[in-house]
């Protein structure tokens, strides 16, 4: 395929890529005045898609034509999955008591139930949101979001996947994505601020949140250690290798599901993508109940992290932020999606008298995933940014489940 993109190799717009995040990531972290004021407004994660879309979208980088996304996708992502998912204590995120889990899990069910709603009342505004099942159908975008805002990048781009989402109507729904979710975390952040007043207000019992900080300090200071060369390869082999095998039972998986049962087709199984993700996830879930877990005190989840900026760097390299003003009508869907996501949470806060803390970061675990759900955590106290990437991971072993459930229900209501 012919491009007139300035920069047609791969491995020179990785570099430029990684370049741009190490950029965002040096400057969100310094102290200089001006840097620290910029990020006050602008979240780092809001660059880390939005500048690899302006390669994009001046035409440095034809992000169709580069093959990156495919990769780490395939690659990246699975591993990411596995190494997120590994740090997952159930034992733990029980402890942290009822209403935390509570508050989490019905921010992930206001979105579940949310995106359906959303799209059926802005359709009587535009009716041309439903009735389209092709690949740009707004039902196949707004599935990106869902695994975006249950789980994070990782379950949006497993979501685009499974759901075979267009690119014109998946790099509108990023750039939603982006900006609503940043939006609602501003708001979350405010708040935080004002967590004493609102608890108050409210009654919450926020005895349990002290000694959340007096256990997670233990912890950091019983575990953490300076990753030694062999951590750091086992952190890639448990990776990539559970990655392979995931490979090699989807090639099995999906072909069997497509020639042997196809109605299944219905329900994503003959998808060689979602067989993937699946596999990955569950054997995740069940190594967190293994000594490989404390792979995650040598910082498997950093490196996770790593390889999750990466891939969010190339879906926006798929963005093209002149799409915004094409179509309003999508910003709409996506901020009453979220109006309903969060009207939900504070409902239930407000009925069960759940600290704002457990509001705030159940529902950032959700939308922002471990890349800021320790941003809102940490904003109550540093020493709780743990809860926020605990409830995170989470998300993402919830989201990929979660998110095909509200893709199903979407599918319904705009097809």
């Amino acid at each position: 395929m012919t491009t007139s993109a300035m920069v047609t190799n791969d491995a020179t717009a990785l570099g430029l890529l990684a370049v741009i995040l190490g950029f965002v990531f040096y400057t969100s972290s310094s102290p200089h005045p001006f840097w620290q004021k910029f990020y006050k407004f602008i979240p780092a994660l809001l660059l880390c898609y939005f500048l690899p879309s302006l390669l994009n979208t001046f035409g440095v980088v034809d992000g169709h034509t580069s093959q990156l996304y495919y990769v780490a996708s395939r690659y990246l992502l699975p591993a990411c999955l596995v190494l997120l998912i590994l740090s997952v204590d159930l034992k733990a995120i029980l402890g942290l008591g009822p209403k935390a889990v509570i508050m989490f899990l019905t921010g992930t069910v206001g979105i579940v139930i949310g995106g359906p709603i959303a799209l059926l009342l802005v359709s009587f505004i535009d009716p041309t949101l439903i009735g389209n099942n092709g690949p740009d159908a707004v039902w196949r975008g707004m599935t990106t979001l869902a695994g975006s805002w249950i789980g994070g990048g990782a379950n949006q781009a497993a979501m685009k996947e499974i759901y075979s989402v267009g690119g014109e109507i998946f790099s509108v729904m990023v750039t939603v994505d982006v900006i609503v979710a940043n939006i609602w975390m501003a708001v979350l952040l405010f708040m935080a601020s004002k967590a004493k007043e609102i608890d108050a207000r409210t009654g919450a019992d926020t005895r349990a949140i002290e000694v959340l900080k007096a256990k997670v300090e233990k912890y950091q200071a019983e575990n953490a250690r300076i990753p030694s060369q062999r951590d750091l390869m086992m952190i890639v082999a448990v990776g990539f290798g559970i990655t392979g095998f995931a490979h090699l039972a989807a090639d099995f998986l999906g072909p069997f599901f497509e020639t042997n049962y196809p109605w299944t087709a219905d329900y994503s199984l003959t998808s060689k993508f979602f067989w993937l993700v699946v596999i990955v996830t569950t054997i995740g879930l069940a190594m967190s109940f293994s000594p490989v877990r404390h792979l995650e005190a040598a910082g498997a989840s950093k490196v996770a992290t790593a390889f999750l900026y990466i891939l969010v760097a190339t879906i926006g390299l798929h963005m093209d932020v002149t799409k915004i003003m094409d179509t309003p009508i999508y910003f709409l869907v996506g901020i009453v999606w979220m109006l309903i996501h969060a009207g939900f949470m504070l409902l239930v806060a407000k009925l069960i008298k759940a600290p704002l803390f457990y509001m705030a970061v159940g529902s950032q675990a959700n939308v922002g995933g471990a890349a800021s759900a320790p941003v809102v955590a940490a904003a109550f106290h540093p020493a709780l940014a743990p809860v926020g990437v605990l409830l995170a991971v989470l998300g993402y072993a919830l989201g990929t489940y979660m998110a095909w459930l509200c893709g199903q229900f979407l599918q319904i209501i705009g097809a």
